[in-house]
């Protein structure tokens, strides 16, 4: 069971004791909806108390946030709307998430900033990397929202940039319903195999589904380790902890 946190901020002084001190976390836009179209509220609140807790204990943290809650753009293409529309409307859907999850941070007394790869200057900033690494380096949670601003590019990819542009030592993606990495669909296989750890070359050559492929070559050309794993109450402590849950994809052995 994990220590209660200190009061001091800083890792070094910290009971609490990271594997990592500067990471990004991935929050898919389902997570929000706890599976439903929209918000929870309680679901954010819960993810925004875990979120808290390590940034208390001095670990500097990155979110980038999905908006499949909202729109998912390659599901609206499917349904007759223009692709670029599409996307840009699912960028929009992940603004909407960030604000309620620096909105539930705050209250928590954590200060937050959301960064955005569209300008909307009277809710969020811009994306500036050397800002938001300002802003870690304060303690500050920073929020980053709207993808990559550009259509065809997935929330998976961009978090894998977003982590390597701010030097994030990992990159964690939180799951909705979803522990790990699957040989099958566990939903529809009972016999699925769970991987304890996967080199990214055995994840593409696997054709996983869980992450984008894009996001996974794009870490395996920059030796950024991900771990995938699922969000339930304090597992985001747990990775940071350095607690072996879910599955890791990295170089290997």
């Amino acid at each position: 069971m994990t220590e209660t946190l200190g009061t001091e901020t800083s890792p070094a002084s910290s009971p609490f004791s990271p594997a990592y001190h500067r990471v990004l976390l991935k929050l898919s836009g389902e997570v929000f909806g706890g599976g439903k179209l929209g918000v929870d509220p309680d679901v954010v609140n819960s993810i925004a108390k875990q979120i808290a807790d390590v940034a208390r204990a001095g670990v500097q943290v990155a979110v980038v946030v999905g908006g499949g809650n909202f729109f998912r753009g390659a599901e609206l293409q499917q349904r007759g709307m223009e692709r670029n529309r599409a996307d840009y409307m699912g960028m929009l859907g992940t603004v909407m998430n960030c604000l309620a999850l620096q909105d539930f941070l705050e209250k928590l007394g954590i200060e937050t900033r959301v960064q955005t790869a569209i300008t909307m200057g009277q809710v969020a900033e811009p994306y500036i990397p050397r800002k938001a690494e300002r802003h870690l380096e304060k303690g500050r949670v920073v929020i980053f929202g709207a993808g990559s601003g550009m259509p065809y590019f997935s929330t998976d990819t961009v978090a894998a940039q977003r982590a390597l542009e701010v030097g994030a030592e990992a990159l964690l993606m939180g799951k909705q319903g979803v522990d790990g990495v699957y040989d099958s669909d566990p939903k529809k296989n009972p016999d699925a195999v769970k991987f304890d750890q996967l080199s990214y070359d055995d994840f593409l050559a696997r054709g996983l589904r869980v992450a984008d492929a894009t996001a996974i070559s794009l870490a395996r050309d920059n030796a950024l380790p991900i771990v995938i794993f699922g969000l339930e109450e304090g597992n985001i402590e747990r990775v940071i902890h350095g607690e072996k849950i879910g599955t890791v994809v990295s170089r290997g052995q």
